[in-house]
């Protein structure tokens, strides 16, 4: 035997021991672990469709941030304008649902141009001022900045969404951007067996603000318009409340809460299930030094007011300010433990920039999965087990080689996923059987190049040499435009979609070698064993 050839089998020895630690791991690894199977599992991790749990499909509501914006916009003009004396008539935002950025000054004096053109400039970058009617104009988002809002918004939503997740303990969860453009996003949770709480949790704003009570509770809101005679005072809204107060017969209870917002929660710093001063559960916080600051400012100058918490736009408790407060507050509103634990979670988490909507649900019971496995596992079986056969049979001793190179091809692709931490889906496993199929395909191409020298006269060393010079173009060819269809499905594809693409270029990559590398070398080997080389079993 040649050294060119014992270092060729070395190497391949060598490459067999790397990809069999990435399926097992190392011994060292192996105490504790229940067996071979979950070895493999360890390391290539099963998903949504094999192992159970909770597929969704969000929609931000992208406007909901923009609102917000737009709020803060109207709210800094009014100020400024205030400031600089500007007269106007109304500051207002005619149409939120459809056109959330613009907002509309009316009566602005002419002469006053100048002004407010200059406060929009300073104050308001992103925002454009737009001429009107009868000295009207309309303050609108820039659209490249609305643009970068709205995708902000998706950012920020993923990454409160993944921090509440990491916070279940959900292992390998899948948690991304869903389509081009459509503020949609993908949320995959293996194993989990309580899908209703993982909506709460994940849909839940989680917007905490601390304002003034101005009046209530009231039993409608119609009850609180009359008690003020119709209109409500500037800068006030009415919310309602959760469980606290009076309330009518059909159990709504309403307070007058003031617009602006003494803290909220970008101020917090923690928070943690307690229990408040008669037992029962709540939630404590603690503010940042920022926050705790402005919440003191604000308790010492309202001593004797009412204080509201309000979560998601519903006021949860109003109380008594009857001291100065500095850093620290309770949030009561008969809450289960469960549900202490759940919010304090999500308020650490950071509050979601926009609401979400669900647009798809589907959940998979590890009864079916486990069906899905045996069922996928056997069939990946029964055509394994029929093209080895079949190799043995058509191509006799040259069959062992392709079987060889099968296996080969097999405990790299494995390997593949276990160091790259691939997910195995149903579709995967089809790209395996499919993988298996290619790796055939290239087999049968060399094999019968091989044949064809053969009947040509040539000698069996010659009649390789010229079956693998000729079929690896094509091989390469069949499998590189492969590969290439297989990447785009997995950059524009999701969930099983990329399982199938993930499993069909690592197996594809995996045969490039075996076919033209592994086998050549058997075949090689096994020519070297006679002295003239004149033994071949194809």
């Amino acid at each position: 035997m040649t050294k060119n050839l014992t270092g060729k089998l070395l190497l391949i020895l060598a490459i067999l021991v790397i990809f069999v630690v990435g399926i097992f791991g190392l011994p060292w690894e192996w105490a504790g672990h229940g067996g071979v199977l979950a070895l493999v599992t360890d390391r290539i991790h099963l998903g949504l469709d094999l192992k159970g749990g909770t597929h969704l499909i969000l929609q931000v509501q992208v406007n909901d941030a923009v609102n917000v914006d737009s709020d803060n916009a109207m709210a800094r003009l009014k100020e400024d304008m205030r400031t600089r004396k500007i007269n106007y008539v109304e500051v207002t935002k005619p149409d939120p649902v459809n056109h959330p950025d613009a907002v509309v000054i009316k009566g602005v004096d002419p002469g006053q141009r100048s002004d407010l053109q200059s406060i929009v400039a300073d104050r308001l970058p992103e925002y454009n001022l737009n001429s009107g009617a009868e000295n009207s104009y309309t303050v609108a988002m820039k659209a490249q900045s609305l643009a970068d809002l709205k995708n902000r918004a998706v950012t920020q939503a993923i990454e409160t969404i993944r921090n509440r997740i990491d916070a279940l303990g959900v292992s390998e969860p899948v948690i991304q951007e869903h389509g081009l453009g459509q503020y949609q996003i993908l949320v995959q949770l293996p194993g989990v067996d309580d899908p209703a709480r993982v909506k709460a949790i994940v849909q839940s704003t989680a917007m905490l603000e601390i304002k003034q009570s101005m009046g209530g509770p009231y039993g409608s809101q119609q009850q609180a318009l009359q008690d003020r005679g119709g209109v409500l005072p500037e800068g006030t809204v009415l919310m309602r409340g959760r469980s606290i107060g009076r309330t009518d017969d059909t159990g709504e209870t309403w307070y007058l809460i003031s617009r602006a917002s003494a803290v909220t929660g970008s101020d917090l710093r923690t928070a943690e299930s307690s229990r408040d001063e008669n037992g029962q559960p709540a939630v404590r916080f603690v503010l940042t030094g920022e926050g705790g600051r402005k919440f003191y400012s604000f308790t010492s100058a309202h001593v004797g007011d009412n204080l509201a918490v309000v979560l998601d736009n519903q006021v949860q408790e109003v109380a008594v300010i009857k001291e100065a407060i500095r850093d620290t507050g309770v949030i009561n509103g008969r809450f289960t433990e469960q549900q202490t634990r759940d919010l304090s979670m999500v308020l650490r988490s950071g509050a979601l920039p926009a609401s979400l909507k669900y647009l798809e649900e589907r959940t998979v019971g590890p009864s079916l999965g486990a069906d899905s496995i045996r069922s996928g596992v056997q069939a990946a079986m029964v055509g394994m087990i029929a093209v080895l056969l079949f190799m043995l049979i058509y191509y006799r001793g040259a069959g062992i080689n392709a079987d060889i190179a099968l296996i080969f091809n097999l405990i790299i692709l494995l390997g593949f996923m276990g160091y790259f931490g691939a997910v195995l889906t149903l579709p995967g496993i089809a790209g395996v059987i499919l993988t298996v199929g290619m790796g055939v395909d290239s087999n049968v191409l060399i094999f019968e190049r091989i044949r064809e020298e053969l009947r040509n006269g040539k000698t069996p060393p010659s009649a390789v040499e010229q079956g693998f010079s000729h079929a690896w173009i094509t091989i390469v060819d069949t499998h590189v435009t492969t590969i290439v269809s297989a990447a785009i499905l997995f950059i524009f594809g999701t969930g099983p979609v990329r399982g199938f693409a993930t499993t069909l270029v690592f197996g594809l990559a995996a045969n490039l070698f075996t076919a033209v590398f592994v086998s050549r070398v058997i075949f090689d080997w096994n020519l070297s064993r006679h002295q003239r080389g004149e033994a071949l079993s194809i």
